[in-house]
């Protein structure tokens, strides 16, 4: 556990370093939701419809910091510590290669619940939001989707032979999710 916390430690202060992950999973959700809440308020999805535009986006909202982390970052990662044949030589440390995996992962993990909690945060405190339904089920799919995309994001990761084939599959797979989150998890 030690050493699961040093390399989590040292490999978030790197991926803090690169600012690609923080301005793609955790400001471009908040400024998305400001701007949803700036445009739209407090307006109804549809007519007669008892639930706001920015209730109906939250989910697709949310979204956001997974698709960045899991179809942009994680295979993105992954395929470099392969290529430049980290993963092989931790084999023969007493350090195995799936602790810097699941350390990768669970540094995605951190920046979609922080993404989370930051646009729920600017939504209640400035655009009276509250979540319709229960948060419990909202949350189960939240992680469901987070797992789905993590999945996709290291099978990507351990397919392709280099970073760029990794980018440019990460790439077609990321654009069309982002663009239809809307439709990945509703409230």
């Amino acid at each position: 556990m030690k050493t699961f916390k040093t390399m989590l430690k040292t490999e978030l202060k790197l991926s803090l370093r690169g600012m690609d992950m923080f301005i793609f999973a955790i400001c471009m959700p908040v400024v998305v939701i400001v701007l949803l809440g700036i445009i739209y308020g407090d307006k109804p999805a549809f007519a007669d419809a008892e639930y706001t535009f920015l209730q109906q986006s939250f989910g697709a909202v949310s979204t956001i910091a997974i698709c960045a982390g899991g179809l942009m970052g994680l295979p993105l990662v992954v395929s470099d510590y392969r290529n430049r044949k980290i993963l092989k030589r931790l084999k023969v440390t007493p350090v195995k290669p799936i602790t810097i995996l699941l350390v990768e992962i669970t540094i995605y993990c951190i920046y979609s619940l922080v993404s989370l909690a930051l646009i729920y945060l600017v939504a209640f405190l400035f655009f009276d939001f509250q979540i319709i339904g229960s948060f419990w089920q909202f949350f189960l799919s939240f992680v469901l989707v987070m797992l789905s995309m993590f999945s996709i994001g290291m099978m990507v990761g351990g397919i392709a032979p280099n970073m760029k084939i990794a980018s440019t599959v990460a790439s077609i797979l990321y654009f069309p999710m982002l663009i239809f989150s809307g439709a990945t998890l509703p409230l």
